[in-house]
C-alpha cells in the first residue's frame, strides 16, 4: 500500500509526464477530433487533370461528365502534349486523363479506340473511386453508342475503352508506402523526444539564464544540429536498406531530398524547443510530442489518402511539419521531381518555416524580458532587506 500511495503521489506531483492529463487528451483527440476529420471514406472531388489533344465537342462532353461526378473535379485541361508525370507534382492531380487526337472521329465511325488514364499510385486507396467512376462513364458511353441510352449493362460491347497505367508505385509495394511513411514518422518522433526536453534540462542545470541574457535564439537552435545530423544519417541508411534489400523506387535526386531535409530538421527542432519550453522537466516535455508530430502522420497522406479528406482538412493538416515532409517524399522520391518542379510547395514551406522562426524568437525574447524583470525585482527585494540595517547604523 505504501508503494501504491507513493506512486499515486508522484503521478500527481508534476515531476514526470502528466499522464492523468495526457490519457484524457489522447482519448478526446481520437474520439472527437479525429472522428470529425476522418469521417470521409471515399474520394470526393479528387483532382483530375485532362490532356485533350482532340479538343472536340465529344471530348468536352466527356470532360463535363468527369466534372459532374461526385468523386472527381477537373482542375486543368491542357490541349498540348506533355508528360503526364509533371501534372502530379505538388499533389496537383490524383489522375490524368488523356484524350488522343481523332477520338471524336473514331467514336462516331465505330472504330475501337482508347482513353488513356494515368493514376497516382503513391497511395493505392486514393484512386479506387476514380477508377470506378471512369469505368462507369465509359460503360454508359458505349451503351449510348449501341442505342441503349442510360444502360449500365456490362454485356454491351462498345468501341471505347480505358487504357490505364499506375504510376510511381505500380507494384503496390509497401516499401514505397507504409514502410517509408513509418521511417519518416518514427524518425521525426524520436528526434523530437531527443530535443523537446532541452530547454527544461538547461533550466535545471542553470545554463539557460546565461543564454537568455547574453545570447540569441540561434544559440539554442544550434544545439539541435548534432541530433539533426544523426537523423539524416538514419534516414539515408533506412532508404539504402529499402533500396538494396527491398524494392524502393527512388526516382529523384538524393541530394535534392537531403537539401530540403536541412530546412525540415530546423523547423521540427524549433517547434520541439518551443513546445517543451515551459515544461518543468524533460519528462513532462516529452509528453507534448503528441501536439505536433502524429497529426502529420494521420493527415499527411500516408495512412489515408488526402482525396478522402475534406478540403478544409487538407489545408488544416499543413500546421503539422510531417505533412510537408510527406509532400516532399511523394514528389522527390516517388515522382522524381526536381527542386524547380516543387518550387511552389518549397516556397510555401519556407513561409511556414519563417512563421515557426518568428514564434520561437518571440518565445525567446519574452523569456528574456521575464528573466530580467524577475532579477530586477529580486534585486529590489534584496535592497529593501538591507535598508533598515543601514538606517540603524
Amino acid at each position: 500500500m505504501n508503494s501504491l500511495k507513493d506512486e499515486v503521489k508522484f503521478l500527481f506531483s508534476g515531476q514526470g509526464m502528466p499522464y492523468e492529463k495526457v490519457c484524457i487528451l489522447v482519448a478526446m483527440v481520437i474520439t472527437v477530433f479525429l472522428s470529425v476529420i476522418l469521417n470521409g471514406n471515399f474520394a470526393k472531388d479528387a483532382k483530375v487533370a485532362i490532356i485533350d489533344l482532340d479538343n472536340s465537342a465529344y471530348t468536352r462532353e466527356l470532360t463535363n461528365r468527369i466534372e459532374a461526378s461526385e468523386y472527381m473535379k477537373v482542375t486543368a485541361v491542357i490541349n498540348t502534349a506533355m508528360d503526364p508525370k509533371e501534372l502530379f507534382y505538388q499533389d496537383r492531380a490524383a489522375a490524368v486523363v488523356y484524350f488522343p487526337q481523332g477520338l471524336e472521329k473514331e467514336r462516331y465511325t465505330g472504330v475501337a479506340t482508347n482513353i488513356g488514364v494515368f493514376y497516382d499510385n503513391t497511395n493505392t486507396a486514393q484512386t479506387s473511386n476514380i477508377k470506378e467512376a471512369l469505368n462507369e462513364i465509359v460503360g454508359l458511353d458505349n451503351a449510348a453508342a449501341q442505342g441503349d441510352v442510360g444502360s449500365t449493362n456490362d454485356s454491351i460491347r462498345g468501341q471505347l475503352s480505358l487504357a490505364s497505367r499506375n504510376l510511381f508505385n505500380p507494384q503496390d509495394s509497401k516499401d514505397n508506402g507504409e514502410t517509408l511513411g513509418f521511417l519518416f514518422f518514427f524518425g521525426s518522433m524520436f528526434f523530437t523526444f531527443a530535443t523537446i526536453g532541452m530547454i527544461p534540462r538547461l533550466r535545471l542545470s542553470h545554463q539557460l539564464e546565461p543564454i537568455l541574457l547574453e545570447g540569441t535564439p540561434w544559440d539554442l537552435i544550434v544545439r539541435i544540429l548534432p541530433y539533426g545530423g544523426c537523423l539524416l544519417v538514419s534516414w539515408v541508411l533506412g532508404l539504402a536498406v529499402l533500396r538494396v534489400w527491398g524494392d524502393l523506387r527512388f526516382s529523384g535526386n538524393l541530394l535534392t531530398f537531403l537539401f530540403i531535409q536541412l530546412f525540415y530538421i530546423l523547423t521540427v527542432g524549433a517547434l520541439s524547443l518551443f513546445f517543451g519550453w515551459t515544461a518543468a522537466n524533460p519528462g513532462i516535455a516529452s509528453s507534448r510530442m503528441i501536439l505536433f508530430i502524429p497529426g502529420g502522420f494521420v493527415l499527411g497522406g500516408m495512412t489515408g489518402p488526402t482525396t478522402f479528406f475534406a478540403p478544409w482538412v487538407v489545408r488544416f493538416s499543413h500546421i503539422f511539419p510531417l505533412t510537408w515532409e510527406f509532400h516532399f517524399q511523394r514528389d522527390i522520391i516517388a515522382r522524381g521531381a526536381g527542386l524547380g518542379d516543387i518550387a511552389q510547395t518549397f516556397g510555401a514551406f519556407l513561409v511556414y518555416m519563417g512563421i515557426v522562426a518568428i514564434i520561437f524568437c518571440l518565445r525567446f525574447y519574452a523569456s528574456r524580458r521575464a528573466l530580467i524583470k524577475m532579477r530586477q525585482m529580486a534585486k529590489r527585494n534584496e535592497q529593501g532587506k538591507h535598508r533598515p540595517v543601514e538606517a540603524l547604523s
